[in-house]
């Protein structure tokens, strides 16, 4: 959902598939589904940490499923502790 939401904006389909066949078609990322485990743990995240909803399931999705990081281009979600939490500038900088 996230990543679909400027490029449909700005009425650019073309890049709205290509992220979307990225995201669906890639061996390194993966789409989890929203579960009551997730939901529940996406509230708490919410609590501890005021996330937005959108944020909040998306690493809670991460955590239950026990991925090794979170990729995100919102570095106000490094404060969340249950995850290492990445952000593209940091992904940038990497030699």
């Amino acid at each position: 959902m996230e990543v679909l939401v400027q490029p449909i904006r700005l009425n650019r389909i073309d890049l709205a598939s290509r992220y979307r066949q990225l995201l669906l078609d890639s061996e390194r990322f993966s789409t989890l589904p929203i579960t009551i485990e997730v939901a529940e743990r996406a509230a708490e995240l919410r609590a501890r940490y005021n996330l937005r909803t959108p944020d909040a399931l998306q690493v809670a999705a991460a955590i239950v499923r026990r991925c090794e990081a979170f990729l995100t281009n919102d570095a106000r979600l490094k404060r969340v502790a249950e995850i290492r939490v990445l952000t593209l500038e940091e992904l940038r900088e990497a030699p």
